[in-house]
């Protein structure tokens, strides 16, 4: 079984940072598309990046310049740098992996996810 866990979201002012981890396990990144998505309440759940197997990314409008997605094949752990962060950028933030032949930008492309890290932006 495929399982994912998010961890270092928390609470910064607008401007600030924050790097969150996927720590992954069932599933190599190396074989596979991963990625990382958001959603603030009321609101679809939307793609933020994405990296495959060939660490090829690609990297949402609303982001670009500010978020880079890596990964660490060793240690099968997902990362996401986010810079310059804005009041907008607050929601949920999901780690997600899909274990199906190819890639997505889509949620319903992916089907294993984790359980999300709180990041609150405050301006």
């Amino acid at each position: 079984q495929v399982q994912l866990l998010e961890s270092g979201g928390g609470s910064v002012q607008a401007g600030g940072s924050l790097r969150l981890s996927c720590t992954i396990s069932g599933f190599r990144v190396v074989t596979g598309c991963i990625g990382w998505f958001r959603q603030a309440p009321g609101k679809e759940r939307e793609a933020v990046a994405r990296i495959d197997r060939a660490d090829a990314t690609s990297v949402a409008d609303s982001v670009k310049g500010r978020f880079t997605i890596s990964k660490d094949s060793a240690e099968n752990i997902l990362y996401l740098q986010m810079n310059s962060l804005k009041p907008e950028d607050t929601a949920m933030y999901y780690c997600s992996a899909r274990t199906a032949i190819g890639c997505g930008y889509r949620p319903i492309d992916y089907n294993a996810w984790g359980q999300g890290t709180q990041v609150t932006v405050s301006s």
